[in-house]
């Protein structure tokens, strides 16, 4: 099987560390690489080097041959612009078919914190082995250990076990707190890891039965791609094709698992002092408790409970826990504030 490690995002839950300049991928995190780094030497301490992929977009090219000086760029498959998982799991597959290479390739982000490789490993053989025979579509589900609202979560069918394989019946979005709660407790719900396992030809088929008309314009652009490509509609996998297809199955896994999506997966990896805060940086707190703090020039804290606070060159985050779930979308909104003030 190959791997091909996503790395194309642009990271706003975790702004300002996470910029369009340099995205989450490139940071480090959960470890002393940055997440890119990690996934990708995690995986070659194991497996063939020839096998591992990367997928970024080409504005990244540079930084992540950079990262990742024992990558051959020949590995490297970059978009000609962002357009999210949909378009670019199309074009890694495309990428191999034209090489007449239809092994089972394993698509997984490179945002994500799963310490034992070795188990992960053996859940992605089978479902690759899956995958090759059958024609279908094999992502990982996650054994809840909460309620978490910034997850997605799948549901199997009761009684569709093949072995260690369940057929997928449905996809729920992000739930409120009580509703997550719930599923956390609920059998045959897992989490929905973003790690798809397909041929390239089964990447194809199910283009062609969901997004024709991308797929015609990918496969028929030849050296118009990057003009193209740029007019693609951004779409994630899930809507491109996992929500629409009935050939979707999952397995089933008992990992530590970690989006590390935004500020508050750090109370899961780093350790926080006696009063429950995480700091990074020359910061005094005082009479605060519960904090996320990370600078880069010396900070004083005083009273604060439940704050995110991140100051970086790059910007100034204050918000509190409960609502940096709308760090998205004001990222955006500033964004465009000042593209605004540049025209």
């Amino acid at each position: 099987m190959k791997f091909v490690i996503m790395a194309g995002g642009r990271g706003n839950r975790l702004w300002p560390q996470s910029a369009e300049g340099k995205p989450k991928q490139f940071h480090a995190l959960a470890s002393s690489g940055s997440m890119l780094q990690t996934t990708y030497r995690n995986l070659a301490s194991r497996v063939d080097a020839k096998q591992i992929y990367v997928a970024t977009a080409d504005r990244y090219r540079l930084l992540a041959l950079d990262q990742l000086p024992e990558l051959e760029e020949s590995r490297l498959i970059c978009e000609p612009a962002q357009r999210d998982t949909g378009p670019s799991i199309a074009l890694s597959a495309l990428h191999f078919l034209r090489a007449e290479d239809d092994e089972a390739m394993v698509c997984l982000p490179s945002d994500q914190n799963v310490p034992d490789t070795d188990a992960l490993l053996g859940a992605l053989a089978h479902a690759a082995e899956f995958a090759e025979a059958s024609g279908s579509i094999v992502t990982l589900g996650v054994l809840p250990t909460r309620g978490e609202t910034q997850y997605g979560y799948i549901q199997a069918e009761r009684g569709s076990a093949l072995g260690r394989i369940v057929k997928v019946r449905a996809f729920i979005e992000k739930p409120s707190e009580e509703r997550a709660i719930q599923l956390a407790c609920t059998p045959d719900v897992y989490w929905n890891s973003g790690i798809c396992i397909w041929k390239p030809s089964t990447v194809r088929r199910e283009m062609k039965l969901h997004q024709p008309e991308m797929w015609r314009r990918m496969e028929e652009a030849g050296e118009r791609l990057e003009r193209i490509y740029g007019e693609l509609p951004r779409l994630s996998i899930d809507y491109a094709i996992l929500e629409k297809s009935d050939r979707l199955y999952a397995i089933p896994v008992a990992l530590e698992w970690d989006d590390m999506g935004r500020w508050t997966s750090l109370e899961r990896i780093k350790a926080a002092d006696e009063a429950g805060n995480i700091v990074q940086g020359l910061v005094e707190m005082a009479g605060s408790a519960g904090n996320i703090v990370l600078t880069d020039r010396p900070t004083i804290v005083i009273g604060a409970r439940d704050l995110i606070v991140v100051s970086l060159p790059e910007g100034l985050l204050v918000s509190s826990k409960a609502k940096e779930s709308a760090l998205k979308a004001i990222v955006q909104q500033l964004e465009n504030r000042r593209e605004e003030s540049q025209e």
